[in-house]
Parts: C-alpha cells; structure tokens; sequence
C-alpha cells in the first residue's frame, strides 16, 4: 500500500527521522556518529597518505573534514562505516574496514565550547572514530568539493589544523598518533 505521506515525512516503518524528528532528538538525548580518516597504506601496512575532505560550511567558508554520518537505528557500526565511507568516498573507493569494530578514539562533541575538545553547535553527539585504507579511486560526493591526498606530515601541520572545525583537528592528529605517523 502506497503511503500518501507530505515531503520531508519519513516513511513510518522506516528508522530515517523528519528535519523537525532530527532537530527534536537532537535537543534532548546525545546521538551516535562513525567517523573516518580515509588514508592510502604501502605494502607493509604503514600510511602513506591522508584524505581530507573539503567542504563549504553553512557560513560558506571552506574547511576540511573527514568522513563523518549518524549510525542508524537497527544498523551495525561495520554497515554505519561502509555507508558513509561510500557515500562521501563514492562506490569504487573500495574501503577496507578493520576487522575489529574498536575505534581508535571515541570522540564526545557537546553544543557548549569546552567541554571537550570537541564541539558541534547542533546537538551533544558520540563519535567512534577509525583510520580506514582505501584501495580505489575516491571520488567526493554529496556536499564535498574535493577529496585531497597528503602526506602525514602535511596532514599534522598547524595550518591543516586550524582549517578544520570542531575540534576534528585534534581527532586527526590522534588518527596519526594511533597509527604511527604523525609528524
């Protein structure tokens, strides 16, 4: 049976919330999040490269970030990952996700500066964050303009840093330390 729902009303069997449901549950319980820092490994498994995706925020400015998205009601954090790495990565970037679901940081964003080093102004919020090779050909869709490719040492950089919002510079460079290259 067809549903004669209005646009922007998710189907109700659905787990997808309305912008005004996301906008509600985001005011009043903390929400979980996957992150993912996308990187190129050599053949014995040590990063060569790091992929930062470039964005224009809802002020316009330019920044960088990595690839982040809400875990889904009923969804798995292995399927969480794929999606997202897929949707901002494109269908050929062929992830390979580890073998273990541990993150390399469980990162706590709050509505309110310092409360950690983390903020997102939107809703207090609870990321697992791992380092995900690639072995394809990414190419960035959705709402970034350009997926660029550095090295460590780049990536690490004061300059990298400072384009990056809420705190996801600090999670970068944590990516780098947990995997042993940063600068």
């Amino acid at each position: 049976m067809g549903s004669m729902s209005s646009v922007g009303t998710p189907d109700p069997n659905s787990s997808w919330l309305s912008d005004e449901e996301l906008a509600e549950a985001r005011r009043r319980i903390p929400l979980l999040y996957v992150e993912a820092v996308p990187v190129r490994v050599d053949g014995m498994g040590v990063v060569t490269s790091v992929g930062l995706l470039l964005r224009a925020n809802p002020q316009g400015a330019i920044t960088r970030t990595v690839v982040s998205g809400r875990v889904m009601f009923g969804e798995t954090i292995r399927d969480a990952l794929f999606r997202h790495l897929e949707k901002d990565l494109g269908p050929i970037a062929f992830p390979q996700l580890p073998a273990s679901p541990l993150p390399f940081q469980v990162a706590e964003y709050f509505p309110i500066p310092g409360l950690s080093p983390f903020h997102d102004e939107r809703q207090h919020a609870v990321s697992l964050a791992y380092v995900v090779p690639v072995t394809g050909t990414c190419e960035p869709r959705q709402d970034a303009l350009e997926l660029s490719w550095m090295t460590p040492t780049e990536a690490s950089s004061p300059q990298i840093h400072a384009e990056m919002e809420g705190g996801r510079g600090t999670l970068l460079r944590a990516a780098l330390a947990s995997v042993g290259v940063l600068a």
